[in-house]
């Protein structure tokens, strides 16, 4: 069985991760969203396992003590990561796992595992982002600016990663997703097992 892929996806807020994301699952079942770990309280209708996988304060420390969080951080007063264990053992069966999360933690992964494969997801142009984070009505002038300052810092890390998806449009993006997972795999990293058994035959 060929091992899954680890795929991080990452970019600025608004600029639609989780809508391509959704359009991208659809139908696909070989491949999957990691689940993160938290130690906040379980909101209504949040089932561990599913939503997050939740953690006490205690243990939560004492996996990133053991080296079992792949990435994580600290909001409000509680903290947030992703299980390396449950991440490698969905790659073991040979599943593909997508990490959606911010540009610090997808580093931090690529320093822990090299042979992850980085998405970075972009605006058409700024304009364009401005006008998606104006358009969902849900913050005030001063949190969109907020937004977009941090995008501006975000956008400059975007070289640290392996492929640029644009979101133009939901459904080509989607498509083109799967295009560079499908890269990804032919990639040396990835096909160095496949060389070795063709070598030992030559």
């Amino acid at each position: 069985m060929n091992k899954g892929q680890l795929i991080v996806f990452s970019g600025p807020s608004g600029v639609g991760k989780g809508t391509v994301l959704k359009e991208f699952l659809k139908n696909r079942e070989n491949v999957a969203l990691s689940v993160s770990a938290t130690t906040r309280q379980p909101r209504p209708g949040e089932e561990n396992g599913v939503h997050y996988y939740f953690l006490t304060k205690e243990d939560f420390l004492k996996k990133v003590e053991e080296g079992n969080m792949l990435e994580y951080a600290q909001y409000n007063q509680n903290y947030y990561g992703t299980p390396k264990d449950k991440v490698e053992e969905a790659l073991e069966q040979g599943r593909d796992i997508i990490l959606e999360i911010e540009v610090q933690g997808a580093l931090l992964v690529k320093e822990k595992c090299p042979d992850a494969l980085l998405v970075f997801v972009m605006p058409p142009s700024w304009q364009e982002l401005r006008s998606r984070l104006v358009g969902r009505n849900t913050e005030d002038a001063v949190t969109i600016e907020n937004r977009l300052t941090i995008a501006r810092q975000e956008l400059q890390q975007a070289v640290h990663y392996d492929y640029i998806l644009v979101n133009d449009s939901v459904a080509e993006a989607a498509q083109r997703l799967e295009h560079i997972i499908e890269a990804g795999r032919c990639r040396i990293t990835e096909m160095k097992d496949f060389i070795r058994e063709v070598d030992q035959h030559a």
